[in-house]
């Protein structure tokens, strides 16, 4: 048997959406980066990240290139996943306006809302306070939010990162963890900040060590 790589191997879902601005953070921070499309891609990768985009459109392509029955069953068995924006409503147990056909991958219990800021037209910035579990990581960080949702429920076990810091939408959650699972409404990938995603590396690297304890070499 081949050794195991010491460099934790993330997949960022292809199929819609700002996929090479996360390869590019992910490398920069150290990890294998690659892209997953299809089926036997799930099974290989020690986390998930899926991107920006249409949620509605992640969902349908995720069904006809049957991932979504792989992905729901990993996520479900602890795999690591980050979403941000649409990827937070795919991450999602409950979307509050979802179309009547549209499904998720689930595993965060909450509830998020699509579209909440607005159109297009709508999208700000926002430097914001973030609860960083690494203690080397401090200060707010820089929000781009588009077309974001934002998050209108949590279950017990979730914790809230973020809250949008002012303006008319001033105390609503846009970023959240619930064990292995993280998702952000804004889009960390598109500036030159890689704290974020340094934070879901991390877990991806401590959940890999502690399956690799857990299995025999």
């Amino acid at each position: 048997m081949a050794p195991k790589s010491p460099r934790p191997l993330i997949g960022v879902l292809a199929v819609q959406g700002d996929v090479r601005e996360h390869l590019a953070a992910l490398t920069e921070l150290g990890a294998d980066a690659t892209t997953v499309r299809r089926p036997a891609e799930v099974e290989a990768i020690d986390g998930l990240v899926i991107p920006g985009g249409e949620s509605t459109v992640i969902d349908k392509l995720v069904r006809a290139f049957e991932l979504q029955a792989p992905l729901r069953r990993r996520i479900a068995a602890g795999m690591p996943a980050y979403g941000s924006c649409a990827g937070m409503i795919m991450l999602a147990d409950r979307i509050a306006d979802g179309r009547p056909d549209q499904q998720t991958l689930g595993g965060l219990d909450i509830t998020v809302r699509r579209n909440a800021f607005g159109r297009q037209v709508d999208s700000f910035e926002q430097d914001l306070d973030f609860a960083w579990s690494d203690p080397s990581l401090e200060g707010t960080v820089h929000a781009v939010f588009i077309r974001a949702p934002w998050v209108e429920q949590v279950g017990d076990g979730v914790e809230v990162l973020a809250r949008v810091s002012g303006g008319p939408a001033a105390g609503r959650i846009v970023a959240v963890r619930q064990g292995n699972l993280m998702a952000t409404s804004f889009h960390p990938e598109v500036g030159a900040d890689r704290r974020i995603h340094a934070e879901f590396v991390e877990i991806v690297r401590s959940h890999r060590q502690q399956r690799n304890v857990r299995e025999p070499a």
